[in-house]
């Protein structure tokens, strides 16, 4: 058995792992590149990040309370991002869908 049919055979656990792990980093890229660059910025990483995170932006921002100030709003969706991913570890894992490492021999 090699390497890609371990990948391929739980495709289902890897493709929405490695999108949520792109969410959750351009997330923290959003967050960093604000202190530097103004919300309407042309700069391509910026507009990347916001293009690639403002699905999940929007519903956090709108349900954060006012408390937070908003510049923390990328680092909450963040933390969402990472419970969700935590969350489709603990469902795959109930269902018997988890990977496992190959045994040698």
């Amino acid at each position: 058995m090699g390497s890609q049919d371990i990948w391929w055979s739980y495709w289902y656990f890897h493709i929405p792992n490695y999108f949520l792990s792109l969410v959750f980093y351009c997330l923290f890229g959003r967050f960093f590149l604000s202190f530097f660059l103004p919300p309407d910025s042309r700069n391509y990483i910026y507009r990347s990040f916001r293009w690639l995170t403002e699905w999940i932006y929007r519903p956090v921002a709108y349900i954060t309370p006012s408390a937070i100030p908003a510049i923390l709003t990328a680092p909450v969706a963040a933390f969402w991002v990472a419970a969700l991913r935590v969350v489709l570890f603990m469902v795959l894992y109930q269902l018997g869908l988890m990977p496992r490492a190959p045994v040698a021999g």
